[in-house]
């Protein structure tokens, strides 16, 4: 007769795995990398966070330490840059001087791009990268002598024309990686399907290469909005860009400390806006290049 379960020797359960411990040095790891990160974001912010503070402050409350973080709050300098020297015109000018020289460098970087990376022309290449090489002060004044010649000197263009110097480049780089890791077996049967070369880039390769187009588009209007050195020699009375205009501020006996940082948010924001709500696509086309096939 078979032995009922009550009469059956109890078996101790088996030892489930146990748990182990993570050790003390990969602990301390993180806690030094999260202090670290906390460090490095203020650095960051803390000039920034002066700064919002400072523009709502007046000069007296800027050099008194004590009023550091708390003080009474006026938007006078704000009134000073928008209001009184009507700073909405220097950011019309600067929007304008950004968004035509960035259209026109990828209208002409694109394509340039594109022949360099099919067809290895690394010697064109390097020479579009002495021209992103050379420093911008150097090329001041021969661009003001011919410039000056052609009477286009305190126009629109020749901001444009300045601007597209080194965003051109900038394009040129960018694109040319993006294209390198396309593979080039998509253009090839599009051309087997009755495309012309012409054809399969307008319809296959543009539109895959939408990420690394919106990358150097995005970095070439950051580059003409911040610019300050080629608009303070070749910009007019009429066509002054932001960084220019805030240098108003500063005179040869006093600086104006409340409406310059006034100013620096105004010129701030909105490149802190266009990179924050593209910065999926700056790191997606910065990225893209990076391996081939």
């Amino acid at each position: 007769m078979s032995a009922t379960i009550a009469d059956r020797p109890l078996t101790a359960a088996a030892p489930g795995p146990k748990r182990r411990r993570k050790p003390l040095r990969s602990r301390a790891y993180k806690v030094f990398r999260a202090v670290a990160l906390i460090l490095i974001v203020l650095v960051f912010i803390a000039p920034l966070l002066w700064m919002l503070l400072a523009s709502f402050k007046t000069n007296v409350d800027i050099y008194d330490a004590s009023k550091a973080v708390f003080f009474t709050p006026t938007w006078d300098n704000y009134d000073n840059v928008l209001g009184r020297n009507n700073y909405l015109i220097f950011v019309f000018n600067s929007f304008w001087v950004a968004f035509c020289s960035t259209a026109l460098s990828l209208v002409l970087g694109v394509p340039a791009a594109y022949a360099m990376s099919r067809f290895t022309m690394h010697r064109s290449a390097l020479v579009v990268l002495m021209a992103r090489i050379i420093p911008g002060v150097s090329l001041l004044v021969p661009w003001y002598y011919v410039f000056s010649n052609m009477h286009l000197v305190g126009g629109y263009s020749v901001l444009i024309l300045s601007h597209m110097f080194v965003a051109l480049p900038l394009i040129v780089y960018i694109m040319m990686s993006f294209f390198d890791s396309m593979p080039l077996e998509l253009e090839e049967s599009a051309q087997v399907d009755g495309l012309t070369p012409i054809g399969a880039f307008n319809r296959i390769t543009l539109p895959l290469s939408v990420g690394g187009i919106a990358t150097a588009g995005i970095l070439s209007f950051i580059f003409s909005w911040n610019n300050f050195m080629f608009a303070l020699v070749l910009s007019g009375a009429h066509t002054k860009t932001l960084p220019v205009a805030i240098f108003n501020f500063v005179s040869y006996a006093s600086i104006d400390w409340g409406g310059l940082m006034a100013a620096a948010v105004v010129v701030t924001i909105p490149i802190m806006v266009i990179a924050l709500f593209t910065q999926k696509y700056i790191v997606t086309g910065l990225t893209a290049g990076a391996t081939k096939g």
